[in-house]
């Protein structure tokens, strides 16, 4: 709202396309909060969105600075946990649990603290503390039956913390707890339940391709057309031209010898007749005389 009518819609535009891609192409969301960030750099939801951008193509220092702006414009402790993230994308995972002790973790929602817990959880395995991870991940919202948005990814980390650590019985219940609350697929329990079951999937169709006996090569392809068909050369062809040719000439001409003997025969009846008719006119003039 505070700029102008054609900046803040070309803004938006950029900001809409880095929420659409950042998921599936991170790197061109952050190209588009790049060209948002030069036309708003004081505006807050931009320093966010390019933060966001940043984080999700793993660069983190650059991440964390615009967290940082956009937390001084607004006051607001909600990117608390993504920056402890970045601390420990940094290699700093100490600062991180620092962090996961201030007063602003206080602040927030409950969404806001399981994130925080997450957070800390994988600060603890960076630091190869698996039992404090497994402790620290050990909470109400873990034990609770009801299904909230964060519940299969708490889930989750635990049992992947408990798979770490050795105690893969528990892992695999857990695993299974996370696959029953993630409807949307967030997570891979799924897969790693069936890798602790020793379960392997196979594609079907891929198979039945490779084992079937009467599947035709294009090398088995190719070898019939070479059967069937027996390619000319180039003379053979011409010869063969000239040859019908000499048929159609051979045609020609005893056709034309055809018609000029029908004619030499009709000339010949002709001259016979004209002979009769001279000697019975000479004869008629003989018995007039």
């Amino acid at each position: 709202m505070s700029l102008p009518k054609g900046l803040a819609e070309d803004v938006s535009k950029n900001l809409v396309m880095v929420a659409r891609l950042i998921d599936e192409d991170p790197e061109a969301a952050y190209a588009y909060s790049k060209i948002a960030l030069r036309l708003a750099s004081r505006v807050a939801a931009v320093r966010e969105a390019a933060g966001f951008a940043a984080y999700a193509n793993q660069k983190y220092s650059e991440a964390l600075a615009e967290f940082r702006a956009a937390r001084r414009m607004t006051g607001s402790v909600d990117l608390w946990p993504v920056m402890a993230d970045c601390e420990r994308g940094l290699g700093r995972p100490e600062k991180a649990l620092e962090m996961a002790g201030a007063a602003e973790v206080h602040k927030l929602d409950k969404a806001g603290q399981v994130e925080m817990r997450l957070v800390a959880a994988g600060a603890r395995r960076d630091m190869d503390q698996l039992d404090a991870a497994i402790v620290t991940l050990q909470s109400p919202e873990l034990a609770s039956n009801s299904v909230q948005p964060w519940t299969a990814r708490l889930r989750y980390a635990y049992a992947d913390a408990l798979l770490a650590a050795g105690r893969e019985g528990e892992a695999r219940e857990w695993f299974a707890k996370a696959v029953e609350s993630d409807k949307d697929g967030s997570t891979d329990a799924s897969d790693r339940l069936a890798e602790i079951d020793g379960v392997e999937f196979v594609d079907a169709f891929v198979e039945d391709d490779e084992d079937d006996s009467d599947t035709v090569t294009d090398a088995e392809v190719e070898a019939e057309v070479d059967d069937e068909v027996e390619p000319q050369d180039d003379v053979s062809v011409v010869d063969e031209l000239d040859d019908e040719d000499d048929d159609i000439e051979d045609d020609d001409e005893d056709e034309d010898d055809g018609v000029e003997a029908a004619a030499e025969s009709k000339e010949d009846v002709v001259k016979e007749d004209v002979v009769k008719d001279d000697v019975l006119l000479k004869e008629d003039d003989d018995d007039k005389n």
